[in-house]
C-alpha cells in the first residue's frame, strides 16, 4: 500500500477545500435555514406530523441526504476533471500508485469534504428542531456509505465529462430532481398510485428512507432494502470506474 501517495493525494484535495472552508460552510448552514423557514414554517405549519413525526423533524435527513449527495458529487467530479483540464492527470497516472490507491485519496477526500457539511446541516437542524437519532450507528454507516458512494459516481463523471458544462449536468438535471421526487420532503404514502409504485423506481427513495430510518425508525421501505440497494450502487460504480481505468476510458486521448 503506498499510503504516502494516497496521503498526497487526499492532503492536495483537503487543502483545496480548507481554502474555501467558509463559503463551504455559510452556504449550507444558511440554506438549511431557508428550507427550514420555507418548508417548516410555511408547509409545516399546515401539516402536523409525518408517520407520527413533527414535520419540522422529518425533513431533517432529507435535508443532509440532499447536501450529501450534491457535495459528493461536485467534490469528486472536479477533483478528478481538473487534472485531467489543466494535463496533470498524466503525471497522476505515471506516478507508482495503483487505481485502488489512487481512488482511495480522491474519494477519500471527497467522502470527508461532503460528511462534514452534512454533519454542519445536522448540528444546524437542532437549532430549529428538536431532533432524536434512534439508530446513531446505522446513521453513521448510512452517512458513509453514501459519501462513498456518491463520490465514486461524482468521480466517474469527472472521468466522463468533456467540459465544465457536462460536469454539473448530471447533478443539476438527474441527482437533485431524483433527490426532491425521492421522498426528501415527504412520504412516498401519502402519494396515490401509481405514483407511489413509480416511486420506488427511484433510487434515491432508497437512501433517504434508509437514512430515515436511522433517525425515527421507520421508513417508507424497509431498511435491509435500503441497504442492498445502496450496496449494489456502490459494487456497479466500483465496477465502471475499474473498466475506464482498464481500458483508459477519457484518460489516454
Amino acid at each position: 500500500m503506498n499510503t504516502p501517495g494516497i496521503w498526497a493525494i487526499y492532503r492536495f484535495e483537503m487543502a483545496r477545500f480548507g481554502r474555501t472552508f467558509w463559503g463551504s460552510v455559510a452556504t449550507p448552514v444558511i440554506t438549511t435555514a431557508l428550507y427550514f423557514i420555507v418548508f417548516g414554517g410555511a408547509i409545516g405549519s399546515r401539516i402536523d406530523q409525518v408517520d407520527g413525526v413533527d414535520y419540522g423533524s422529518f425533513i431533517v435527513p432529507g435535508l443532509v441526504m440532499l447536501s450529501l449527495l450534491t457535495q459528493s458529487l461536485s467534490n469528486a467530479s472536479f477533483g478528478i476533471y481538473f487534472p485531467r483540464f489543466s494535463g496533470t492527470i498524466y503525471e497522476i497516472l505515471s506516478a507508482p500508485i495503483s487505481t485502488f490507491e489512487l481512488l482511495v485519496g480522491y474519494v477519500g477526500a471527497a467522502s470527508t469534504k461532503s460528511i462534514l457539511i452534512g454533519t454542519i446541516i445536522l448540528v444546524t437542524s437542532t437549532f430549529f428542531v428538536d431532533l432524536r437519532i434512534e439508530h446513531p450507528a446505522m446513521m453513521v454507516a448510512f452517512l458513509i456509505l453514501t459519501s462513498v458512494t456518491f463520490s465514486l459516481f461524482g468521480f466517474i463523471i469527472g472521468l466522463w465529462a468533456k467540459g465544465f458544462e457536462q460536469l454539473s449536468l448530471v447533478p443539476a438535471l438527474i441527482v437533485t430532481p431524483l433527490t426532491f421526487l425521492g421522498g426528501a420532503f415527504y412520504s412516498i404514502d401519502m402519494l396515490p398510485e401509481p405514483w407511489r409504485t413509480v416511486s420506488l423506481f427511484n433510487p434515491v427513495v432508497y437512501l433517504v428512507s434508509g437514512f430515515r430510518w436511522s433517525f425515527f425508525g421507520r421508513g417508507d421501505v424497509d431498511v435491509l432494502v435500503s441497504l442492498g440497494a445502496t450496496f449494489a450502487f456502490l459494487i456497479i460504480c466500483v465496477a465502471v470506474v475499474g473498466w475506464m481505468f482498464k481500458t483508459g476510458y477519457r484518460l489516454k486521448s
